[in-house]
């Protein structure tokens, strides 16, 4: 396998991530049954005569849990980088979905923050192709990443 096809595979695994945690916010499912589901039908699958990409199973797993089981310190990283005092419970749930996928990787993996940031307004990008979130969604990051990671950014202290 390719270096490219291995970053199109994680690309697809943080994407799929964030419909899963999307799709359990809504539906109440747990997340064994949605990420099952996930691995199953939308991997890989062509759905419209279209063929899914193949998602990186274990980063999609990582994502997923880490999410679920952060996610009160996940959601708190988010209310404070969120400007005029927005609370994470106002805001879109697929920006939700976005901020709680990043934020796993961010806490719960050695992926560089800068990586996280471009991946995630890039999947920002997906669902509101009218742009005005990707800069919402490129500033929340940033302000989670330096909360996570301060040494990654020149910044003393420890996650």
């Amino acid at each position: 396998m390719t270096p490219e096809e291995k970053r199109r595979m994680r690309s697809a695994a943080r994407f799929y991530a964030v419909q899963a945690l999307f799709q359990m916010e809504a539906s109440g499912a747990g997340l064994d049954r949605v990420t099952r589901e996930f691995e199953t039908h939308r991997f890989g699958e062509v759905q419209d005569g279209i063929e899914m990409a193949e998602g990186h199973v274990d980063l999609f797993r990582k994502i997923t849990s880490e999410a679920v089981n952060h996610q009160a310190r996940i959601d708190q990283m988010t209310d404070r980088a969120l400007v005029a005092k927005w609370k994470i419970d106002r805001i879109d749930p697929t920006l939700r979905a976005v901020f709680r996928a990043a934020g796993a990787e961010l806490v719960a993996t050695d992926t560089p923050p800068k990586v996280v940031i471009t991946e995630y307004v890039g999947i920002a990008e997906a669902f509101f192709p009218e742009g005005r979130e990707t800069a919402f969604v490129n500033g929340v990051l940033d302000q989670m990443a330096r909360e996570a990671r301060p040494e990654a950014f020149g910044q003393p202290g420890a996650r």
